[in-house]
């Protein structure tokens, strides 16, 4: 039992160290691959374009969504459209798909509630979340949120029971 333990471990670390390569590694061509530029940096400086207020926690999307009166526009960056009503654009890590995005952000206003999410892989080495947040940033949007999936759309979503588009 020990070893079947250790064995679980082992491959789970063999598949993290696998998917920050990926990530890290240019797989794709320059003219595919879209990388955040350092001045959209959130202004509390953690690195990232979003501040720790802009991150929704996935039960808090759930009341949103149960919330009729509510007008959020949610778009998923790779996951596939998993949750209710959001709209795929493809993952943002590439330049086709973040030009998806663009597209569908040109036509709302810039006041508009927006959710995007990802859940491909662990949210610290997403490739797609990035892109996409500092586009808002750029394009002045003012109530943009990240979906707050920790690890990915099955543990922090599908496995919580929480709904799914059909």
């Amino acid at each position: 039992m020990k070893k079947f333990f250790y064995l679980i471990i082992l491959c789970c670390s063999l598949a993290v160290i696998s998917c920050k390569n990926d990530a890290s590694e240019d797989k794709f061509s320059e003219t595919n691959v879209v990388e955040a530029s350092p001045e959209t940096s959130a202004p509390e400086g953690n690195g990232e374009p979003w501040t720790e207020q802009q991150l929704l926690e996935p039960r808090d999307l759930v009341q949103l969504l149960n919330d009729p009166k509510d007008s959020l526009v949610i778009f998923s960056l790779g996951a596939g459209g998993i949750i209710p009503g959001s709209k795929d654009t493809g993952p943002s890590g590439e330049k086709e798909a973040l030009k998806n995005l663009e597209k569908e952000l040109e036509t709302l206003p810039r006041d508009t509630d927006i959710v995007i999410y990802c859940g491909c892989c662990p949210f610290n080495i997403c490739p797609n979340v990035r892109p996409a947040f500092s586009l808002l940033n750029e394009m002045d949007f003012t109530n943009h949120r990240l979906l707050n999936l920790r690890e990915n759309i099955k543990v922090d979503w599908i496995d919580r029971g929480y709904p799914t588009a059909e």
